[in-house]
């Protein structure tokens, strides 16, 4: 018996088996005396039944297999994209006699990564070797002080701004707060001089899928819709509040899923017809004019003949002719745009920014500055064109160190030194998530507690203030000899100077590492009267210190270890304050019956995973809740990530274990669920499922602990199901009638809705401690 079940195992891993091999460097395996800058790469992806084509790759290369963890040579991130050979290399210079390891990750077609090996090539005596990019390095006395001097006539690329990424429903909870709480959260996410100040806000234009933390709604999730779009959701409200407190406040859009209808091809005039479908949205019922649109699809790369033949026209015919692109978002790639655009004029035309994301790399600790990730090319600095990074960071702004604050601030700094960036958007302005959730600890601040009004102001908050408090886009720009490195080995301590260009006004940005002394020298043209100083470490942040009287326009100033100064000639700088309610539980018992909103807006404390809930009207004109995506949408990140079960959202305590939870549900097709103690983004819990036909079963994670038929069941009419959980006992009911008993396992979490792609009704939803 025993062989027959290994043979069996043994056949069904060689049935789905995937497998990369043969990997070459210029068609030879592990060969040495490569005397090129740029040598090409090759594999051979063996799928399986599920996933026989390849469907992305990512390339790794570093100087030893220890550091492809973090890669210091070359990572192209995850591409998705079918090509397995003369694919380029794009990494740092190589030298001569180099060694290089390397390895693939490919994706299949349909999900499902397979590691190669670890192999190898050795370089010769390169023909024109590609000389490394050296930042500017500042002199030192023999005493050690850095001296640095700042002149008006300096040149510079101009200041753009720092701003954040509202997606992936990483701003949930937010919109669940109420005044006067809400609108000090707003306050110290993008009023001017108060708190981070946020200049730019990107916001996620919803396809009703999962796009990280959860899913957010389209606004047009039929073809018929097109005709008449639908504000949905919170990021119009999101971006009205931004502009409310920011009149300059820069505002940009971008898709992570697609509603069904416009599968399989994203790249149709019907595609240029749905963004467009969105900027009227914001036009005429917001009255919002957005300044850019992110092209064509989050890290998914674009289409250059979509955004000239389509794109671009349409925003031009139906009046958004200053609606500027920006692309391709993507997180890989190395800047390969720019050798697109330098042969096609249209192409160069039509993108008038080009950002990529996680520009340094995604290795999360205090190293993560100094990481080689994906920097610019001399080819896109000689451009002229705005460079950003235009998604990055990703972390929890509750830290100084490691990953945190002072890392983040390292980060504004490097990008221009290095790279010429001149704005850097953060994924994500606050963590506005249920715990559990994908990602749930992000954010530069969180505020996860409306119901009773507790948030939390991080560092990261004031690691941003030092800049955007500091330097205003369009009008600010930078003096490239006043940005540079204290240490040539690390981007650990830096300092970026920028300049006011409608007055001699100035400010400076800098990092630490160690103890610096540091003699700025003020040349004319520059102000040289009173330096105001604020600086932020381990223990306080944002402080204003004593101010500088320069002598001889000149002054000298000591810095502390592992902080953040910024030195200015402006006023009005402040560190905004709010008292914080207490923090609290969510309120057990609890009760909801969705009167409280307008119909079509989202229901209070509910977390959409996938599809999308809004209030809607019964029959009766009293309130319910309703799931609108009528099919399964385009998925973002299909290759590489496993897709939710079905539409489903989340409300409650992720503590709650012995409760009974209850709800009306009226079934217009397919099936329903109530669930409870369920945790994370993919209905891993207790779920009760029910179809119109009365047939159901009871699910833990994806096993079915029993499962039958009710007969006689009216699928016509509302119906109430009840779950009870105590200890190791789950007992269910349907109409007040135990259907099914369960003795399984002790655990925690939240109750859940969950609907097939129909229009299918929830209501009084009530969860009470067990009698």
């Amino acid at each position: 018996m025993k062989k027959i079940v290994f043979l069996m195992m043994f056949l069904g891993t060689q049935l789905y088996a995937k497998e990369v091999k043969d990997l070459q460097c210029e068609s030879k395996t592990t060969p040495t005396d490569i005397r090129i800058n740029k040598p090409h790469f090759s594999w051979t992806f063996i799928g399986d039944s599920k996933s026989p084509k390849q469907g992305g790759y990512r390339i790794m290369m570093a100087t030893s297999p220890e550091k492809l963890k973090y890669p210091d040579l070359w990572d192209s991130g995850p591409t998705s994209s079918s090509q397995s050979s003369g694919i380029q290399y794009s990494g740092a210079p190589l030298k001569n006699g180099q060694r290089v390891y390397w390895k693939v990750i490919i994706w299949g077609n349909n999900r499902g990564a397979v590691h190669s090996k670890v192999t190898w090539f050795e370089m010769g005596k390169i023909k024109n070797p590609k000389k490394a990019f050296q930042p500017n390095v500042f002199s030192k006395s023999k005493k050690g002080v850095t001296k640095i001097s700042i002149n008006c006539k300096d040149k510079g690329r101009t200041f753009e701004g720092i701003g954040a990424v509202s997606a992936g429903a990483s701003t949930d909870l937010l919109y669940d707060y109420v005044d006067p709480v809400r609108s000090q959260i707003l306050d110290l996410l993008f009023k001017p001089k108060f708190g981070a100040g946020f200049q730019h806000l990107k916001v996620e234009m919803g396809g009703g899928e999962n796009s990280t933390c959860g899913s957010e709604p389209s606004h047009a999730f039929t073809k018929e819709e097109l005709k008449n779009p639908v504000s949905r959701g919170y990021e119009f409200w999101l971006m009205k509040e931004a502009k409310n407190r920011n009149s300059d406040m820069i505002l940009e859009y971008l898709p992570w899923s697609f509603p069904g209808w416009l599968k399989p091809n994203i790249y149709t005039q019907a595609s240029a017809d749905y963004f467009v479908a969105f900027l009227d949205v914001a036009k005429k019922q917001w009255d919002l004019d957005i300044d850019w649109v992110a092209a064509a699809e989050n890290e998914n790369d674009t289409d250059r003949n979509w955004l000239v033949n389509h794109m671009r026209p349409t925003l031009d015919a139906r009046g958004y002719k200053n609606v500027k692109i920006q692309g391709p978002d993507d997180n890989s790639g190395d800047w390969k745009i720019f050798n697109d655009l330098e042969k096609d004029k249209a192409f160069d035309k039509v993108i008038e920014a080009v950002g990529y994301h996680y520009v340094t790399g995604r290795e999360f600790t205090d190293n993560m500055v100094d990481g080689r990730g994906r920097p610019t090319t001399a080819k896109a600095k000689q451009s002229g064109k705005p460079l950003w990074a235009s998604e990055d960071w990703s972390w929890t702004g509750k830290d100084w160190g490691g990953a945190g604050a002072l890392n983040l601030a390292r980060l504004y700094n490097k990008f221009y030194i290095r790279d010429q960036i001149t704005k850097t958007l953060i994924w994500a302005p606050i963590g506005s998530i249920y715990k559990s959730v994908t990602w749930d600890k992000t954010g530069a601040m969180k505020a996860n507690e409306p119901w009773s009004g507790y948030y939390e102001v991080w560092p990261t908050i004031w690691a941003t203030a030092h800049t955007t408090q500091f330097a205003t886009p369009e009008n600010w720009q930078y003096l490239d000899e006043g940005c540079g490195l204290f240490d040539a080995s690390t981007y650990k301590g830096s300092v970026v100077t920028l300049k006011d260009k409608n007055s001699a006004n100035w400010s400076m940005i800098i990092c630490t590492e160690n103890t610096e002394t540091l003699e700025v020298k003020i040349k004319k043209g520059l102000a040289n009267d009173k330096v105001y100083v604020w600086k932020s470490d381990a223990e306080n942040q944002f402080v204003e210190l004593k101010s500088i009287i320069p002598k001889k326009k000149s002054f000298t100033i000591q810095l502390d270890p592992k902080s953040i100064y910024s030195l200015t000639t402006t006023t009005g700088q402040q560190k905004g304050t709010y008292e914080i309610p207490e923090s609290k539980a969510f309120p057990f018992p609890y009760k909801e019956d969705y009167e409280d909103r307008k119909v079509g807006d989202l229901p209070k404390y509910h977390s959409d995973q996938k599809g999308s809930f809004e209030i809607a009207l019964k029959e009766d004109g009293t309130h319910c809740l309703k799931q609108v995506a009528p099919e399964a949408g385009y998925d973002w990140m299909r290759i590489y990530r496993r897709p939710n079960i079905k539409p489903h959202t989340l409300i409650g305590d992720v503590n709650w274990r012995n409760f009974t939870c209850s709800a009306d549900v009226f079934i217009e097709g397919g099936n329903v669920e109530l669930g409870g103690r369920v945790k994370g983004s993919f209905l891993n819990g207790y779920r009760f499922m029910i179809a119109k036909n009365g047939s159901w079963k009871l699910i833990f994670n994806k096993k079915t602990l029993s499962k039958g038929n009710i007969d006689g069941f009216d699928g016509s009419i509302w119906h109430q199901l009840k779950i009870k959980f105590q200890d190791k006992k789950v007992e269910v009911f349907v109409d007040n009638k135990s259907v099914t008993k369960a003795n399984h396992i002790v655990s925690s979490g939240y109750v859940s809705f969950a609907s097939s792609y129909h229009s299918n009704l929830f209501d009084n939803l009530e969860v009470t401690p067990n009698k």
